[in-house]
């Protein structure tokens, strides 16, 4: 019973913050973070050069986004909530389970379809050169990437055999 309230949690956690995070703020540090994974796959539109128009869109898109998800997302919260309060002896305890993994699930596959159409807003916002400059960075992040693997991969083999010496 542990683990699927965790993951709940996990997952609910997940979804109030995903949407936060991507209403940060744009600037240096804002949705990149320095990391190599951003929210709704626009990790670097910072780097992209938009203009105050284009940051204007933006940021309505996701208030905009935000705002109509949180009537859900509070909706979720008081229904884990409640279930929280019961105990497995409870009467109704069982249909309460049932009806919040129906929640989770569905606020699951709205925030999916949420940041879909978010990602495709925002997409729409960007110039020609600017959606051929995301694409550019978008295969030298996925190089980086097979060659970390590569890397991992070829380090792992080496302790391997060592430490079988």
């Amino acid at each position: 019973m542990r683990k699927p309230l965790i993951l709940g949690l996990a997952l609910t956690s997940a979804l109030a913050f995903g949407t936060v995070a991507i209403a940060a703020p744009m600037g240096h540090g804002g949705w990149h973070h320095g990391h190599g994974h951003g929210h709704h796959g626009m990790f670097a539109l910072h780097k992209l050069n938009l203009s105050d128009a284009q940051k204007a869109s933006i940021k309505q898109i996701i208030k905009t986004s935000f705002a109509s998800s949180k009537a859900q997302r509070q909706a979720v919260f008081q229904q884990r909530k409640a279930f929280e309060s019961l105990t497995p002896d409870q009467a109704g305890y069982q249909a309460a389970a049932a009806n919040l993994a129906q929640a989770e699930a569905d606020a699951t596959k709205v925030h999916v379809e949420q940041r879909a159409n978010v990602r495709a807003q925002i997409y729409g916002v960007l110039t020609s050169a600017q959606k051929m400059q995301l694409a550019s960075m978008k295969a030298q992040r996925e190089q980086r990437r097979q060659e970390w693997k590569a890397f991992q991969a070829q380090h792992r083999d080496q302790s391997t055999s060592t430490s079988n010496q």
